[in-house]
C-alpha cells in the first residue's frame, strides 16, 4: 500500500489544481473527497459530465462525474488498444487518472460507462520546443496588423494580414522572406520562434507575412478559417494565388521594406489547404519560392477544377512526369518539408495520410530536396508546432546570409 504523507495531501489540495498536483494526489489507494471540489472548479462541473482530458506537453488528466447508481466508467482508445485505470474519489461520483505518454502518442479516446461511450476526442502529446518560449535577452520584432487588403486578382475579396519585422532588421541589408498562409492562426506563435531562432544565427534576418484567406463581403469575418474564398484560392491547382502573392502582396511589402528577391531567400507555409497552397506557390513559380513548410496538406481532391477530380490529389502524378522537371531535364529548384500523421482526415475528398505518403514517394521519385516526418497525429497543428524549430533550421540550413 502507498501512504503519501498528510502535509503532503494538504498541500496537494491547498495548491492550485493542475495536471501535476492531480497526479500527486492519485498516488493515493483512495484519493482524498477534499479533492472533489478543486477538481470541479478545474474542470467544470458540466464538463465533467461529459468527460474531460487535460493535457500539459506529455502530462495528460482525465476525470467524468457519474450520476448515483452508474456503473464504474472505463477509460480507454476506440479500438481498444490503449487504456488507462481510473481512480474514486473518495465520497463522491468523480473518476480521474493521470499519466505521462510518449513523445507523439496519439489515439482517440473515450470513456465508456456500463458498455456505452461518453465523451472523448482526440489525444496528442509533444514537448513544446524552447525555441517556442519568451527568452530572456531575446529582442522582440514588432507584429503589425496591416489595412483590410482588397484584391484584384481574387475580385471582391477582402482579408485580414500581419507583418513581422525582427529587432535586427536594416533596411540597408534586404530581409529574407517568409509567408504564411492562415496567418491569422500562424501570426500567434511563430514571431517568438522567429525572435529566438534569428538572434541566435539560426535563421537570416527575415521579415514574416501572414495572410488570412479571401473573403467574399464587404469585411473579412473574426477568424480566417471563415474566410469563404480559402478553398478556391489555396486548393486550386493553378498559378492563380502565386500572381496575388508576386504582383500584390509583396510589392505592397516592399513600399516599406527591403526585401531579398531570389527565390532561395523566400519561404512559404501552411497547414492543410493552407498546405498545399505553399506548395503550389513553389511548384508553379520556383522563379520566386524555393522553400516549402506544408503542415497536414491536403493533397486531395477539394477542388476538382472542370473535370471534377483535378484537384491536389493530381500532384503526385504530376510530379513523376515529365512536367515535373525543368527545361534542363532536372527536378525544379524547390525545397519541400511535409508533415502528417496517421489520424489526419479521410472523407470523400480523399485520405490525408495517403495523400501526403503519395507526395513523399512522388519527390523521392523525382529526386527533389524533401523531408517527410510522419507521426500519429491528428489534423491540427500540434505535431507541426512541436517541430518548427527543427523544419526550418533545415530548410534555411545552407542559406548564405546577405
Amino acid at each position: 500500500m502507498l501512504l503519501i504523507p498528510l502535509a503532503t495531501l494538504l498541500a496537494t489540495v491547498q495548491s492550485p489544481m493542475n495536471i501535476t498536483t492531480l497526479q500527486t494526489a492519485l498516488k493515493a489507494v483512495k484519493p482524498s473527497a477534499s479533492l472533489a471540489e478543486p477538481l470541479r472548479k478545474w474542470l467544470g462541473a458540466e464538463n465533467l459530465k461529459r468527460g474531460v482530458l487535460k493535457t500539459d506537453e506529455l502530462k495528460v488528466a482525465f476525470a467524468i462525474e457519474l450520476a448515483d447508481g452508474e456503473p464504474e466508467p472505463k477509460l480507454l482508445s476506440d479500438d481498444g488498444s490503449w487504456s488507462l485505470p481510473l481512480k474514486r474519489i473518495e465520497a463522491s461520483n468523480l473518476w480521474a487518472a493521470s499519466t505521462t505518454l510518449p513523445e507523439g502518442f496519439g489515439t482517440r479516446w473515450k470513456f465508456e460507462v456500463g458498455g456505452r461511450p461518453r465523451g472523448g476526442g482526440e489525444l496528442e502529446v509533444y514537448t513544446n520546443p524552447p525555441e517556442s518560449k519568451r527568452q530572456p535577452g531575446i529582442p522582440e520584432g514588432k507584429l503589425t496588423q496591416m489595412p483590410i487588403w482588397k484584391s484584384k486578382i481574387y475580385e471582391g475579396t477582402v482579408r485580414n494580414w500581419w507583418v513581422y519585422v525582427p529587432a535586427q532588421y536594416d533596411a540597408r541589408k534586404p530581409a529574407a522572406v517568409m509567408i504564411f498562409q492562415d496567418g491569422h492562426s500562424y501570426k500567434d506563435f511563430v514571431p517568438v520562434v522567429l525572435d529566438n531562432m534569428i538572434a541566435k544565427g539560426e535563421l537570416p534576418v527575415s521579415i514574416a507575412i501572414f495572410l488570412a484567406p479571401g473573403h467574399k463581403g464587404e469585411t473579412p469575418p473574426e477568424s480566417g478559417w471563415n474566410g469563404n474564398n480559402r478553398s478556391v484560392e489555396y486548393d486550386t491547382v493553378s498559378n492563380r494565388y502565386s500572381q496575388f502573392i508576386v504582383d500584390e502582396i509583396l510589392p505592397e511589402v516592399g513600399k516599406s521594406y527591403s526585401l531579398r528577391q531570389d527565390a532561395a531567400g523566400r519561404m512559404v507555409a501552411g497547414i492543410s489547404s493552407g498546405g498545399i497552397c505553399a506548395f503550389s506557390l513553389a511548384w508553379f513559380r520556383p522563379d520566386q519560392f524555393h522553400k516549402v513548410l506544408s503542415w497536414v496538406g491536403s493533397f486531395t481532391n477539394l477542388q476538382g477544377g472542370p473535370t471534377g477530380v483535378a484537384g491536389g490529389n493530381t500532384y503526385p502524378a504530376i510530379i513523376r512526369d515529365r512536367r515535373g522537371w525543368d527545361q534542363r531535364g532536372e527536378p525544379k529548384p524547390i525545397r519541400v518539408y511535409l508533415q502528417d500523421g496517421a489520424n489526419d482526415l479521410d472523407n470523400k475528398a480523399g485520405s490525408w495520410p495517403l495523400a501526403n505518403q503519395d507526395m513523399a514517394k512522388a519527390l523521392a521519385f523525382g529526386q527533389y530536396d524533401f523531408k517527410f516526418i510522419f507521426g500519429n497525429g491528428f489534423h491540427g497543428d500540434r505535431h507541426g508546432r512541436a517541430t518548427l524549430p527543427d523544419a526550418l533550421r533545415w530548410l534555411w540550413r545552407d542559406l548564405k546570409k546577405p
